[in-house]
């Protein structure tokens, strides 16, 4: 009897365990959601991308994982977690840290990760981040995941 509890404690601990893995995205899943972005930019045209990735739900959200596109000068064009963020000049936004990264994302020149703190949409609290960056021809668009 004892053997049998331990065994399906044991199996229920690993369910919650992979459960919650599934909760949050990867690193590898927020990469293939910004090279999917850029390409939907390249091919769809920025006007209509940027509606799609502000629309709630579908393709471009997936757990914590949405897309932000910046132009070159720091003006933020989308924003899957804050709409409220639209329009508005990010260049001297600074983490917790007092890192400048929005500056860090206008200085990859092909396709970098860059690393800061951010809230998590999901659990509302400032954690670290990571996200890959592609520079285009007039914007840059990025996914970020949240370190665990």
């Amino acid at each position: 009897m004892f053997k049998k509890l331990i065994i399906a404690a044991t199996m229920l601990f690993t369910a919650t365990m992979g459960a919650n893995a599934a909760e949050f995205a990867s690193e590898a899943e927020a990469k293939a959601m910004a090279e999917k972005a850029a390409a939907h930019i390249n091919s769809a045209g920025l006007d209509s991308a940027i509606k799609d990735f502000m629309a709630p739900g579908g393709d471009w959200h997936d757990r914590d994982l949405y897309v932000f596109v910046f132009d070159l000068k720091g003006i933020t064009i989308a924003h899957g977690a804050k709409a409220a963020l639209v329009g508005r000049d990010l260049t001297g936004l600074r983490d917790v840290d007092g890192k400048q990264f929005i500056q860090d994302f206008l200085k990859v020149t092909d396709a970098a990760w860059v690393d800061y703190k951010w809230q998590n949409p999901t659990s509302n609290a400032v954690e670290p981040k990571t996200s890959y960056i592609i520079r285009l021809a007039n914007e840059v668009v990025g996914v970020g995941a949240y370190k665990r």
